[in-house]
């Protein structure tokens, strides 16, 4: 991946999920936020509901694929996080890499308001 490490810190997970924006399907739900870094980090989790061991590393595959496709045209400097659910198993990259062309890349270009990254206005 050209802009992008891999997302370890289980910090940086839980900041994505209590501070972060979501955007979901039935099958994928995606939670980013602003890091103030020249790259961006990514984390996939696939729980023990998706299936077995298998299984869920498919999903971590699937989409590790899809992001590779479309890293180029995502922001650079969030924190991403992929969680699958539901019928994730069944599906194939292009369907992965079509939602995150359609949904995700359009709430990532929006202004990210957040108490943290918006600049306090001198009196």
């Amino acid at each position: 991946m050209l802009f992008t490490t891999v997302m370890k810190d289980n910090n940086a997970f839980m900041r994505c999920y209590k501070k972060g924006k979501r955007v979901g399907c039935d099958w994928l739900c995606v939670y980013y936020y602003p890091n103030k870094l020249p790259f961006s980090r990514i984390g996939i989790t696939a729980g023990k509901k998706l299936g077995n061991a298998v299984t869920r590393n498919r999903v971590k595959r699937i989409i590790r694929a899809a992001y590779r496709l479309s890293e180029e045209k995502l922001p650079i400097g969030y924190d991403v996080v992929f969680v699958g659910r539901g019928s994730i198993g069944e599906k194939t990259s292009c369907d992965v890499q079509a939602f995150i062309e359609s949904r995700l890349i359009k709430e990532m270009d929006k202004p990210f308001e957040n108490k943290a990254f918006v600049q306090k206005k001198k009196k």
